[in-house]
């Protein structure tokens, strides 16, 4: 009698496995039908609007205030090379940057440009195989690739600026100014600003957020049978 009873809980034991995996495919196949196609079109979002906003407002800038060291005394003597929204505070100021942030890495497009490609790249896997699970995440990578792919335009002159000799510009265009007290902080643009807001929401991502485990559902009572 008690070998009948062990039997008859190990068959409910792998009746309830079979039942609880079957469950759990079609969960994952739920899951991937609908979050895969909405996280993703929210990432295409993302970066759609971020780097729409960050290369029009570059044109605006430059088109306005002209380009660094040629602004437009003549037709706008007022502007005097900086546009302020709070005097001597926050304003308007064009630049061209042949690094990376902040500057660094000045003249090296060639591995600026190749580095660029290979964060892009390496994003946009993760993102397929599995950042689309977490929408914090989508957002956060939308943000980091909206900026990549808007300094990378510039990095491959397709804005179409020239330098003084008629050769193309090969740089980042800034021109957001900000000081500190008497001290400016360099240049910078909408790209630049969903970069470092990226980077640092992917750190609180991976310090303070851990991705949820999925819990198998107990449905059948084994434990309980196999005590009496």
């Amino acid at each position: 009698m008690k070998k009948n009873i062990e039997n008859q809980n190990k068959t409910d034991h792998f009746i309830c496995s079979d039942k609880a995996d079957s469950l759990e495919r079609r969960s994952d196949l739920s899951l991937f039908s609908f979050y895969f196609i909405f996280h993703i079109l929210l990432f295409i979002v993302i970066v759609g609007l971020g780097v729409v906003a960050d290369l029009e407002t570059k044109n605006w800038v430059f088109q306005k205030i002209g380009m660094p060291g040629t602004y437009r005394f003549i037709e706008e003597p007022e502007l005097s090379g900086i546009y302020w929204l709070w005097q001597d505070v926050l304003g308007f100021q064009t630049s061209l940057n042949q690094g990376a942030l902040f500057g660094m890495g000045q003249g090296q497009i060639l591995w600026l440009t190749f580095i660029s490609f290979v964060f892009l790249i390496g994003i946009l896997v993760w993102v397929i195989h599995s950042a689309w699970k977490s929408r914090f995440l989508i957002v956060t990578l939308g943000l980091i690739v909206a900026g990549i792919i808007g300094n990378l335009y510039d990095r491959l002159g397709l804005h179409g600026l020239l330098w003084d000799n008629a050769e193309p510009v090969y740089a980042v265009r800034d021109w957001i100014l900000v000081m500190l007290g008497s001290f400016p902080w360099p240049n910078f643009n909408i790209a630049d600003s969903m970069l470092v807001c990226g980077a640092i929401l992917l750190a609180f991502y991976s310090f303070f957020m851990s991705d949820t485990v999925a819990q198998t559902p107990d449905c059948c009572p084994t434990n309980k049978i196999s005590k009496k």
